[in-house]
């Protein structure tokens, strides 16, 4: 097994983990699934390449600091830094600007959107060209004793289990791409037919709503208009769920709610895994992506638990 380290490698605080291959159909399969406490908390976590060529998720996880991250490239799909795609590297820019940073998350954030707009204006990308633009979305908390701080915008998820079974979705449950999905799925087209491909204009119409109707890091100063941030007192939870929208159940009706119950139901009999495994399931059943309407076969996965 191999680890990359984001930051200085004399002092390594934030990793993912590259190489544990298992395989999953005939599909590399890249996952980190670690335990460790974490004062009376125990964390596990989970990272997973999904269908495309590169893990555009990335995990934090820096003592009492956690975090998810999932990268989205731009839509002219340049490559940066020895093939690197722009998504991937928005998304560990974001965090590792969290690294060895104590300030309020809020203005981590800020700092992470800086430093992106930072590292696109090196590489000639300015903020004038939007649809050239890297992009990531982010669900981090930092956990002191019965307090947590949150920080999140876009479409990764900050979600706490209840003691009594119930759930609670502290962060916007935001669906950027419900219409585009419901439009692939009713439309006529060839089993060999890419929704990239079909609904490019679409596509890139949603793409350009950011941080006008919904947000993301991607160095625009509108970003921050979008940032959630806050506090929530952890006496009556049971778990604290961060993941990015690989985890998230498959829909047949891309118009539907998510189906959190069900979601809930499956963590509290498996953890992350048992999740996991009937995402990847459903998926499995589905490789056209049309039964449910998704962009392609598996989307990347960044998970953490922690166990109050």
């Amino acid at each position: 097994m191999s680890t990359i380290f984001l930051g200085n490698r004399s002092s390594p605080k934030i990793k993912f983990i590259k190489q544990h291959i298992m395989y999953l159909s005939t599909e590399q399969r890249t996952f980190a699934n670690l335990s460790r406490p974490l004062h009376k908390h125990k964390v596990r976590s989970l990272l997973e390449k999904g269908s495309g060529e590169f893990n555009e998720d990335v995990l934090l996880e820096e003592g009492d600091l956690l975090g998810v991250f999932d990268g989205a490239t731009s839509l002219d799909k340049r490559r940066f830094h020895g093939g690197l795609t722009g998504g991937l590297l928005a998304a560990r820019t974001a965090a590792g600007s969290f690294q060895g940073n104590r300030t309020p998350l809020d203005q981590q954030a800020k700092e992470a959107n800086q430093n992106i707009q930072r590292a696109q204006r090196e590489q000639g990308i300015g903020l004038d060209e939007r649809h050239k633009l890297w992009s990531t979305s982010l669900a981090v908390v930092h956990l002191a004793g019965n307090r947590l701080e949150y920080c999140q915008t876009g479409d990764a998820l900050i979600l706490f289990v209840l003691k009594d079974g119930s759930y609670k979705i502290i962060t916007p449950d935001i669906d950027i791409d419900r219409d585009t999905l419901q439009m692939w799925q009713e439309m006529q087209v060839s089993p060999d037919a890419r929704i990239h491909e079909v609904l490019a204009d679409q596509i890139n119409k949603v793409r350009l709503e950011m941080n006008v109707t919904y947000g993301v890091l991607n160095g625009e100063p509108e970003a921050l208009a979008f940032i959630r941030h806050g506090y929530e007192n952890l006496a009556d939870v049971s778990d604290i769920l961060l993941f990015t929208d690989g985890l998230q159940l498959p829909r047949e009706n891309p118009l539907e709610d998510h189906d959190w119950q069900s979601f809930v139901k499956l963590y509290r009999q498996g953890g992350l895994q048992a999740v996991r495994d009937h995402v990847r399931y459903l998926q499995q059943l589905d490789p056209h992506c049309r039964k449910y309407p998704r962009f392609k076969i598996h989307d990347d996965i960044a998970a953490v638990a922690i166990s109050c």
